[in-house]
């Protein structure tokens, strides 16, 4: 078999893995001072996106929405998180350019990865309707763990229910199989206030 992937490009990406699991994000897991990291919260989007299609007998390609879900963040081993309600705003606006590039070095670096490339591509164009629907999913799941942790991030960094619906609003109206979770979350989360927000 001489078209085999040779074992030096299989121990990189098994060691690109590895950092992937190594990136932080800013959320940190209920109950704990440790942040959850790019690979659990990718884990955490695929199975749940897996259980909302076949809970709610979506007509989604589930071979799509995992690629799309498995590879969204990728990116970040080399662009880094980026938090959504960061003041740094040289963070923010170097975020498309940052993973621009980033995905730019993937390709180079495993060119024989086709399907990754292609997933996050079309994740982050929002080509088709399963894309729309991993990234909406996506925007919506921090909401589930900050809330099992009795808001702790939103005290910490200081959000509001306002900056939420400001944010995720439009985004979550891409998919309209997400679109009526945020919604009513964010009636639970103002029924919550006082206790999730201070």
């Amino acid at each position: 078999m001489t078209d085999r992937l040779p074992i030096s490009k299989l121990q990189s990406f098994v060691n690109l893995m590895t950092a992937f699991g190594k990136v932080e994000r800013v959320y940190k897991l209920p109950a704990s001072d440790r942040r959850e990291n790019d690979q659990e919260h990718s884990f955490l989007l695929a199975m749940t996106a897996w259980y909302l299609i076949e809970s709610n007998n979506l007509s989604l390609s589930l071979e799509k929405v995992l690629k799309y879900a498995l590879a969204h963040d990728v990116v970040e081993v080399y662009a880094g998180d980026t938090y959504i309600y960061s003041t740094d705003q040289e963070q923010l606006s170097s975020k498309p350019g940052r993973e621009a590039a980033a995905a730019e070095r993937l390709s180079k670096e495993y060119p024989e990865f086709t399907g990754m490339h292609e997933a996050n591509t079309a994740y982050v164009k929002r080509e088709d309707t399963e894309a729309r629907f991993v990234y909406a999913l996506d925007k919506i799941l921090p909401l589930f763990l900050i809330r099992a942790d009795g808001g702790r991030m939103w005290k910490e960094h200081e959000v509001t229910i306002d900056m939420i619906v400001s944010n995720k609003t439009s985004k979550t109206a891409l998919s309209p199989e997400i679109k009526p979770y945020f919604e009513e979350m964010i009636a639970i989360l103002k029924n919550e206030e006082s206790e999730l927000f201070g």
